[in-house]
């Protein structure tokens, strides 16, 4: 192998200094071939000029039986010296007469490998890198001190023995089949992680980046490998470290796009248990107080009581089944539950606290169950500085407790979703006012007046929201009727607030027997009081049966649609009005002739504007679903109306209300099909004259 690594040049000379004998490697180190110099004196070819003497006199000494070592320059063949180390020993030639071998090797190659073995060595004691020469049987050759400190076993004891001997418990047989595969590859692996526990540091996991590259001589051949070990264990605790932090930081920003997507209580909860579990928790409880969800209750039945809203357990059919959402529990007086809601701050829970959180007397496997968990915490659910509720999150106890960032962050999280819950929960009440509101002043039965026969329907948007839109049917002096429908902008409780004082205002008005454009003239001044930001449009009739005629008022509303007892549609061209609010005050009436069999139907815009249909379409389409009228009763005919103009829910809020005069001498819906019944007619619009 040195032969290899260091080339050595051999030459062979008779008695009379003639070269019999010349290598490869002094061929490649001088430049002679062989047909160019044996069988020629060496003194005339590789004896530089001026050291003829020398070289005589080495020559005697050694044909004298003297072994002669030394530093001497040797000519290339291109003439220039070469400083060579040589041995010159004695050496009988084919004659038996003294010759002489000349073993010789480039000085400059070894003072290089000298180098090279001094930084090897110096590698070897010096480097704080573990480093290890294993054979092909990936046995230890060569292990330095930093290794040996790195796995507690000295040096001598790692010779002769393989890796899954020396230090077992470091998953020693995976990394012996890497460096197997090394040498069957031939290729180096670098930075192959491994964990473990060695005796130099027993009571606590270390992780060391691992390198392992083929040992190969000149030829290419495999002499087996080196194994390179650095300590990593602090750098790779950082690491892990900053991609905790990392997730943590990603979580939060995940809870701000998951927790409050929408305004309903019960799934914003769920939320807030989706992001909790099992991202950072074994289970999440969210409980909300009682008195918050329940405003109206007497506070004596609601005072200290709590109600889950969302729950996840880790085993769907472990006694935590029993907790499901809508479970109503006391808190115990003088419990730590009591005090952290009392006190708004959080805290974590031994294993004698969590049992006390179930006040359900019936429970006693389930604090049974949770006497087994490893941890948990209860943070309260603090919102504009009132407390919400709780939140409870438990690990299992074959799972790692909360740690203090653990708690930072599950914190952070509760106290972020508590926002969300707190305006949840206020969209809640104001919903439910809203809607009680909107009941009271929505007509749900009509009146019974002379001469009409009425139905009208409201259908909302949402189911979460609330609007402005409303229609009613009064009853005036000398068997008139009042009908109106109107449409307050904007939605929620504010826009049910408006809907009813104007509807207040327009039953004052009515029975003190103003005209209709009068009315919408009071009706503006009463929504300009209001503020700047209000509007709202209105449609206002007053039906006389003894001249068989309706006085109609519009104020920015969509016009009223008129069904004759032929079939024919027209939609009041007369003056449109503008909306209440915006100052107009140029309301005038139009006197519209509606003889029994005929149809008035008024509605709000919703149900003839909607996204991807224009305004012409939406009337073109009412149009359409009336025109067989004087044939179905008034009730099929309004929904049959919605069914064919609404998808299944409104993209806004309608109010319908129809008005069907009837013939009061032959009775309530005497009046008969007409010769136009069954067929479509176009749709006209006609301008009434003007009263």
């Amino acid at each position: 192998m040195l032969r290899e690594l260091l080339p050595i040049a051999l030459w062979r000379e008779d008695a009379d200094g003639r070269v019999v004998e010349w290598s490869l490697a002094a061929q490649d180190l001088l430049g002679h071939r062989p047909e160019a110099i044996l069988g020629r004196p060496a003194s005339d070819l590789l004896v530089p000029e001026g050291n003829g003497p020398l070289a005589d006199q080495l020559t005697r000494r050694v044909h004298a039986g003297e072994t002669v070592v030394g530093t001497l320059s040797v000519r290339h063949r291109d003439g220039h010296r070469v400083t060579m180390e040589m041995w010159i020993v004695p050496a009988a030639d084919a004659q038996g007469r003294a010759g002489a071998l000349l073993i010789a090797v480039e000085t400059s190659q070894v003072l290089r490998m000298r180098e090279s073995l001094a930084a090897l060595e110096s590698l070897f004691t010096q480097s704080p890198i573990g480093l290890a020469t294993l054979g092909t049987d990936l046995r230890f050759l060569r292990v330095n001190d930093a290794l040996a400190r790195m796995n507690g076993v000295s040096p001598a004891e790692h010779l002769g023995k393989r890796l899954t001997e020396v230090v077992p418990g470091v998953n020693a047989a995976s990394l012996e089949a890497m460096m197997q595969e090394v040498l069957d590859r031939g290729a180096a692996l670098v930075d192959v992680r491994r964990t473990g526990r060695t005796s130099a540091d027993p009571d606590r996991d270390r992780t060391w980046s691992c390198s392992y590259a083929p040992l190969v001589d000149g030829s290419g051949r495999t002499l087996g490998l080196i194994a390179s070990l650095i300590d990593i264990t602090e750098e790779q605790r950082a690491e892990n470290e900053a991609e905790r932090a990392r997730r943590r930081f990603a979580l939060l920003a995940e809870a701000g796009t998951r927790i409050g997507t929408t305004l309903d209580l019960l799934q914003t909860a769920e939320e807030v248990v989706q992001v909790l579990v099992p991202q950072l928790a074994d289970s999440a409880d969210v409980q909300l107080l009682e008195e918050l969800i329940e405003p109206d209750e007497s506070a004596a039945s609601t005072r200290g009581v709590v109600r889950r809203m969302a729950a996840a357990f880790p085993e769907p059919s472990a006694p935590t089944a029993k907790l499901v959402p809508g479970m109503t529990s006391r808190i115990p007086d003088g419990s730590l539950y009591e005090r952290v809601i009392a006190d708004g701050r959080p805290t974590n829970l031994y294993r004698s606290d969590v049992p006390a959180l179930i006040t359900d007397p019936r429970a006693d496997d389930l604090r049974a169950y949770l006497k087994t968990l490893g941890s948990a915490r209860l943070i309260p659910l603090v919102a504009r500085g009132k407390v919400l509720g709780a939140v409870v999150v438990t690990r299992l106890s074959t799972n790692e407790p909360f740690d203090e960032q653990d708690c930072v962050l599950i914190d952070e999280l509760v106290a972020r979703a508590a926002l969300n819950i707190d305006n949840a929960l206020m969209y809640t009440r104001q919903r439910a006012a809203a809607l009680t509101l909107q009941r009271s002043l929505t007509n749900s039965e009509l009146p019974t007046v002379s001469g009409l026969e009425l139905t009208g329907r409201y259908l909302p948007a949402s189911e979460h929201d609330v609007g402005g839109d409303w229609f009613d049917v009064i009853t005036l002096p000398d068997g008139r009727t009042g009908l109106v429908i109107g449409d307050v902008m904007g939605h929620g409780i504010h826009a049910a607030a408006v809907m009813g004082q104007l509807r207040t205002a327009v039953r004052t008005l009515a029975r003190s027997d103003i005209p209709p454009a009068q009315v919408l003239r009071s009706l503006d001044a009463v929504v300009a009081d209001m503020g700047q930001d209000e509007m709202a449009t209105c449609v206002y009739a007053v039906h006389d049966p003894v001249s068989g005629g309706c006085l109609i008022a519009r104020a920015g509303h969509p016009p009223p649609a008129v069904a004759s007892p032929g079939g024919g549609i027209t939609y009041l061209d007369g003056p449109p009005g503008t909306p209440l609010g915006t100052g107009g005050r140029d309301f005038r009436a139009e006197q519209v002739p509606l003889p029994p069999g005929s149809l008035l139907v008024l509605y709000t815009d919703g149900l003839i504007e909607a996204r991807g249909r224009d305004l012409d379409q939406g009337l073109g389409q009412l149009a359409h679903a009336l025109r067989n009228h004087d044939q179905q009763p008034l009730d099929e005919i309004c929904d049959g109306v919605l069914r064919q103009l609404l998808p299944a829910r409104p993209q806004d809020d309608v109010a319908v209300l129809m008005a069907r005069p009837q013939d009061t001498q032959a009775g309530a819906g005497a009046s008969g099909p007409s010769t136009g019944a069954g067929t479509a007619h176009p749709v006209t619009r006609v301008r009434s004259p003007r009263p």
